[in-house]
């Protein structure tokens, strides 16, 4: 099996569920920089030309954060990152539902519209660059609201550490970084904590010091 890394939040937050899991993967890292994403080739793998992506033995390509996170916790059980029984997985799934689009989503947009606009022009139809403001704007103020949501609970999914905090870690980490958005975040008692959590957590502080490679360090 190989796993197809690259630049970005998505990317991460797969390696981070993997580190968690304590899985090593074959790794192929693909330069999106270089647009290694967009060529015929890696499009016959994966249509959306999108990372990460799982390539089985037999050639049959996984993409999809949340699909190779399904797949994760069903080839390795343990421990549970999407949970361990009909409850939790249901109650991981609404919350990284709701995270997406209330705020992975419009973060992404106002990364990829604003502050990363010359990198992605050409390589995706961006809205106008006035509604990348506006797309952070409605990302930060969904990160309010789940401030005042999550009072009392260590993690998303309340005492259990889930697939839910990855992604939106991931982005936050990822946008705050590499787009200089950390000023924009709101901050509070909550969501200062959480992240320090995340990132204390022994598996996710060890994969977040790793070296990387020269197409995730540009």
């Amino acid at each position: 099996m190989r796993f197809y890394d690259g630049l970005g939040p998505n990317p991460l937050a797969v390696r981070l569920a993997l580190a968690e899991k304590g899985v090593t993967l074959d790794t192929a890292f693909v330069d999106m920089v270089a647009k290694e994403n967009r060529t015929p080739e890696f499009y016959a793998k994966v249509p959306t030309g999108t990372l990460p992506a799982l390539e089985f033995e037999d050639g049959f390509v996984l993409s999809e954060i949340t699909a190779i996170a399904e797949w994760l916790d069903e080839a390795h059980p343990e421990p549970a990152l999407i949970g361990a029984t009909v409850r939790e997985r249901a109650e991981t799934r609404m919350w990284a539902r709701r995270l997406d689009l209330e705020i992975c989503m419009p973060l992404g947009i106002g990364f990829q519209a604003g502050r990363a606009r010359q990198f992605f022009v050409g390589r995706k139809t961006l809205p106008c660059e006035q509604a990348a403001e506006d797309f952070l704007k409605i990302g930060c103020e969904r990160l309010a609201w789940l401030e005042g949501t999550m009072a009392g609970r260590d993690w998303v999914c309340g005492a259990r550490f889930s697939w839910a905090d990855l992604p939106l870690f991931s982005f936050l980490e990822f946008f705050g970084r590499r787009g200089k958005q950390e000023e924009l975040y709101p901050h509070g008692a909550w969501l200062d904590g959480w992240r320090e959590r995340v990132r204390t957590r022994p598996a996710i502080a060890a994969a977040l010091a790793a070296p990387q490679p020269a197409a995730q360090a540009a």
